[in-house]
């Protein structure tokens, strides 16, 4: 899988998660939850695809653009 492709999936996973965690109280267990839950699966789908470790700030800036865009979508 190519970066590219991984970096779409984190985002795409990452948007029903902060769609979610807008509308729980700030620092609640699902909040953290919902932060989190994304990290195995894109950890391993990255170790599975031979992706190395320099590009895992790029999937964390896709994985908070989703939860942004996640939270942007409820609010409206």
């Amino acid at each position: 899988m190519p970066l590219s492709l991984l970096m779409l999936l984190s985002l795409c996973v990452n948007l029903p998660l902060g769609y979610l965690r807008s509308g729980c109280r700030k620092l609640s267990w699902p909040w953290f939850a919902y932060i989190h839950l994304s990290i195995p699966l894109i950890a391993t789908c990255r170790l599975l695809s031979d992706i190395r470790f320099a590009a895992v700030p790029l999937l964390v800036l896709a994985g908070l653009a989703g939860q942004l865009l996640g939270a942007r979508v409820r609010a409206s």
